[in-house]
């Protein structure tokens, strides 16, 4: 008895012009039927789990057919699934059958056509260039998601995020295995202690004109990378081990025998930290949430965190000058940053210091034209918001408060950002004497009305006819 229905036969013999088949021709042809399908099926279930699925497809049986060397079924290679009809030609013989899809002519002809597909274009870039990926679009360049794979799982993985939770007991591993000569190990042993070695100048200097020139140092640029994001990760509390993070910073930009560029992204994190980080060196909280930016009492100046922020400022004009081109949104991104947290009015001066020398570093006078010029109005209530309540706070003589002495540092940093207007419209900073017969009292006026009181006091008092008119943008007669 054959699995295979005999009126299936019968019905394609019909269909074909043979109305009368014998009944042994017909038993003989589902017999044959049957075992060419279970055929066609074993290859393609092989098909299947050769693609390591569970559900066998159109395409695998298609494949199959191509094996047993039989023309396959053209109409069914579709990733919709097929709808099956039923008909009844006789009591108790079904026919199955595809069912075609209906389309109204008059919906066809007045779709919309469909859009013209861009033209097949080829190009060509290198993916290595002796060894050395370059940083271009078409090449990954972002260690993070490179490594993303290889990050540790689990508690304590993140050693950053251990640190702000007031965990000392982690162990970092590597995220991979680097085979170092012993030679290059104990040089980064050497240089690391000779940087945080603070009795002694000569060594400490003599280890980063070392990493500043010496060529063949390529293998441990991610020990060092890894080394600065830790250290002042670690350090907040210590501005010698945060500068002098900065200088080895330095010092790998500067050698030109190392290829820095992958590494870019995880550099800027540590140099952005000490530019506009809110408590560098320790110390307390101040008003409006914005914290003091001053040393502990029996450290350096309260001051000396302006000093670090000149240098991380320094070290992002390098960047952003020499990693660009490489990094289309290198420099949107840091001035965003940057600008974010200049008009940001919870935080420290501290902050607003290095974000507008941050700010001039990336784009120069463009970007103080741009960003920094039209917010000085409002941004002159805050600073005479924050000194008024300084003053009121603590029983001091007018202009010795922390407050005003920073307000002071701010505000020398806005005057250094205009200058770069000045450079921009003259070519040349201004020097000498200068002839300041139209520095009028309207001239004061219309500088307090277009940055503020205190910052258009202070250009005014320069009695220079050059950064008076690149602030206000207008033609004084010199």
């Amino acid at each position: 008895m054959s699995v295979w229905n005999p009126e299936n036969i019968k019905d394609v013999a019909e269909s074909v012009g043979i109305s009368a088949l014998n009944n042994d021709v017909v038993e003989n042809l589902s017999r044959d039927v049957e075992y060419r399908l279970s055929q066609v099926l074993e290859e393609a279930l092989k098909f299947m789990r050769h693609s390591k699925r569970t559900t066998l497809s159109t395409q695998d049986i298609a494949q199959a057919l191509r094996v047993l060397d039989v023309e396959p079924l053209y109409g069914y290679e579709s990733t919709r699934p097929l709808r099956f009809g039923e008909a009844s030609i006789g009591p108790g013989q079904p026919l199955f059958y595809v069912e075609d899809e209906e389309v109204d002519f008059e919906k066809l002809i007045n779709a919309p056509l469909p859009k013209v597909p861009r033209e097949i274009s080829f190009t060509a870039h290198w993916l290595a260039v002796e060894g050395v990926q370059p940083s271009i679009p078409q090449n990954p360049t972002s260690a993070d998601s490179r490594n993303q794979e290889l990050v540790p799982k689990g508690p304590g993985a993140n050693a950053s995020l251990g640190a702000a939770g007031g965990e000392d007991n982690f162990a970092v591993k590597p995220l991979v295995k680097h085979i170092l000569s012993k030679e290059l190990q104990l040089y980064f042993e050497r240089v690391c202690g000779a940087v945080l070695d603070e009795n002694n100048d000569e060594y400490r200097v003599a280890a980063l004109a070392s990493l500043r020139s010496d060529p063949g140092l390529h293998q441990l640029v991610p020990y060092f990378v890894q080394f600065v994001a830790e250290k002042v990760t670690h350090s907040l509390n210590s501005l010698f081990i945060l500068t002098q993070m900065m200088q080895l910073t330095s010092a790998m930009l500067d050698n030109s025998s190392l290829y820095v560029d992958p590494y870019v992204a995880s550099i800027i994190p540590p140099i952005l930290t000490c530019l506009i980080g809110r408590r560098l060196g320790g110390g307390g909280g101040g008003a409006g949430g914005g914290g003091v930016d001053s040393n502990n009492a029996s450290g350096p100046s309260p001051l000396a965190h302006f000093a670090l922020r000149d240098i991380a400022a320094s070290l992002i004009a390098k960047i952003s000058t020499k990693y660009a081109k490489a990094s289309h949104t290198l420099n949107p991104r840091l001035a965003r940053t940057c600008l974010k947290h200049f008009l940001d009015p919870h935080r420290s001066f501290g902050v607003h210091y290095g974000a507008i020398h941050g700010l001039t570093a990336i784009g120069g006078a463009d970007i103080v034209r741009v960003l920094i010029l039209p917010n000085l109005k409002p941004y002159d209530g805050i600073l005479q918001d924050r000194i008024a309540e300084d003053q009121g706070s603590q029983q001091q003589p007018p202009g010795t408060s922390s407050k005003k002495i920073e307000a002071e540092k701010v505000v020398d940093a806005i005057l250094s950002a205009l200058e770069r207007l000045e450079v921009d419209s003259l070519g040349r900073p201004v020097s000498g004497p200068t002839d300041t017969s139209d520095l009028s009292e309207e001239i004061k006026q219309r500088l307090v009305e277009k940055v503020g009181d205190i910052v258009g006091m202070r250009v005014w008092e320069t009695r220079r006819p050059g950064l008076v008119r690149a602030v206000l943008e207008d033609r004084l007669a010199a």
